[in-house]
């Protein structure tokens, strides 16, 4: 009762952390962070927090939904730019913020360093999208950093293996490593697309056969990402790279269009509650461990050479700040590269600019992958002992999620004034584009379906009468995209603006109108509920 008792608790705070950042306009994981302390405060108790646990609800979910809905074309497109940031970065900040911790702080060992650079390593998908609702990101950065962020888990968790590994034997094997790391990955990324790919050809067989179920087919899209992470954790592989691949590969089975309608719409709602839920819980959650662990500071701070907890705080500005600098400079070399080569192949790229290059090094932050990972640290060495620093490691690790959230909160939106990067077309005139193509694909299939119409038929006047209506009104849509200079297109935005604040009037009109209707029982509930939805779904295109 207990348990469940708090639980309830936790979702009350996500919900109450929305109203709380919007009135107080503070970002809202770090309100979600200070009321998961508040619930611990309150209740006197805090969550366990197993992280293979933690690891199985939230991320799975979340990591799935991110391969889904991220675009593929902005993934191909900077494929250079997120692998070097996936991959090298990894590995050149582990080695550099391996060293320095152990340089900083000698009373820690040196494989345990390793351990700790290697889970703050990479960036949390989740978190960026946190701060992306903070501070308005470009679409193309936004893209370069959730790729990012979404394959650099594998590279930093099977470093931190490794080096736990040492850290308990004594033994380390750069043959062994770069084993794990490639059966991690490959076969990680194998398990998560056959995985999707045989669910959804069993989906697709089941309601092609006896027809389509809109609560099973939702239910089956919550349950594949669960799948895809225990097929790959029961062989050893990496859980967190199967979700990912199972949402990539759903986002291509499903460009098929062969779901209904229904089924698209409420699927989407209901993964865009679970995403919403179970960030909040995420940071809720890290919150719920802050008392305890700040609670430790005094002991944690006795296992290094200095007696003043405030050199814990020392300690974990040192880090981000070494981090942000390490992660800068790995991004400036990079990205001159890419420029580099562009020139090469002929191409022109605009200048390189620090402003850039300071907004990705400060969006990299850590996150509930980072918290999740520390806890993982085993508690003894091969030889019995306690494994030494560890609870040290935790505290740095928690302190530097919370600091990099903070700063990045605070230093994203003014850097982000005026920072340039490389055009892409716009999105009005991509989906100018998209609308005049489907509006010719409509008119060849109104023409083709008059052509085949039986013209004995006694609705043959009325099928010829509605398939010119609709399409004049079709070949109306296209000439309001072609042709236009900048002035006509700026009058059709504003005309096209108008409209629609005046049909959400009329659509507000209708349903309240119903709503009234409903409530004096001229109509009965289930007609009504029906007909709201229609206008709902109107609206839901106006919006």
């Amino acid at each position: 009762m207990q348990l469940i008792e708090t639980v309830l608790l936790l979702l009350l705070a996500v919900v109450l952390s929305g109203w709380v950042a919007r009135i107080s306009r503070l970002p809202l994981p770090l309100v979600q962070i200070a009321l998961g302390a508040g619930v611990v405060m309150l209740t006197g108790e805090s969550v366990d927090l197993k992280p293979e646990v933690f690891f199985l609800l939230f991320l799975p979910p979340l990591l799935f939904l991110d391969g889904w809905r991220i675009p593929k074309a902005a993934l191909y497109r900077d494929r250079a730019v997120i692998l070097e940031l996936a991959l090298g970065l990894v590995v050149f900040t582990v080695v550099g913020l391996g060293f320095f911790i152990n340089w900083m702080i000698p009373a820690m060992p040196l494989a345990v360093a390793f351990a700790l650079a290697a889970i703050l390593s990479p960036t949390d998908p989740i978190a960026v999208s946190a701060i992306a609702g903070r501070a308005p990101l470009p679409k193309r950065l936004m893209h370069i950093l959730e790729g990012e962020s979404l394959l650099n888990d594998a590279t930093g968790l099977t470093c931190m293996r490794i080096a736990v590994i040492a850290a308990t034997t004594g033994a380390f094997s750069l043959t062994q490593a770069v084993g794990t790391f490639a059966w991690l990955a490959l076969a990680g990324v194998a398990v998560g697309v056959a995985v999707s790919l045989a669910i959804g050809l069993a989906k697709g067989f089941v309601s092609h056969r006896w027809g389509e179920d809109v609560g099973g087919q939702i239910l089956v899209s919550l349950l594949i990402p669960f799948a895809a992470y225990l097929a790959a954790e029961a062989i050893h592989a990496s859980g967190i790279l199967a979700a990912v691949a199972a949402g990539v590969t759903m986002s291509f089975t499903e460009s098929r269009g062969t779901a209904l309608a229904a089924t698209r719409i409420r699927r989407a709602v209901v993964w865009d509650t679970v995403q919403f839920t179970a960030n909040g819980l995420i940071f809720v959650i890290l919150g719920e461990q802050m008392p305890s662990i700040l609670a430790r500071a005094k002991e944690v701070i006795r296992s290094t050479s200095h007696s003043e907890v405030w050199w814990l705080a020392v300690y974990v500005f040192a880090i981000v700040a070494a981090l942000a600098i390490l992660r800068f400079l790995w991004v400036w070399a990079t990205l001159r590269l890419t420029l580099f080569r562009g020139r090469l192949s002929g191409g022109k790229r605009p200048r390189l600019r620090w402003r850039l290059v300071a907004v990705m090094s400060l969006a990299g932050v850590r996150g509930a992958i980072t918290l999740a990972g520390i806890l993982t640290l085993p508690f003894f060495v091969q030889d019995g002992s306690l494994l030494p620093a560890r609870n040290l490691a935790i505290f740095l690790a928690t302190g530097v999620i919370i600091v990099s959230l903070v700063v990045a909160s605070i230093a994203l939106p003014t850097l982000l004034k005026g920072v340039e990067l490389p055009p892409e077309d716009h999105a009005h005139t991509v989906a100018d584009r998209a609308r005049k193509a489907a509006a010719l694909a409509a008119i060849r299939e109104l023409e083709n379906t008059q052509r085949n119409r039986d013209s004995s038929d006694a609705r043959a006047d009325d099928y010829a009468q509605v398939v010119a209506r609709l399409m004049e009104a079709y070949r109306h849509r296209i000439e309001l995209m072609s042709g236009e200079d900048a002035d006509e297109q700026a009058r059709n935005h504003t005309m096209e603006q108008v409209e629609r604040e005046l049909r959400l009037i009329g659509l507000n009109a209708e349903r309240q109108e119903l709503i009234l209707l409903a409530r004096s029982r001229s109509l009965d509930e289930e007609t009504a509920r029906m007909l709201i939805r229609e206008i709902d779904l109107q609206e839901l295109r106006y919006t």
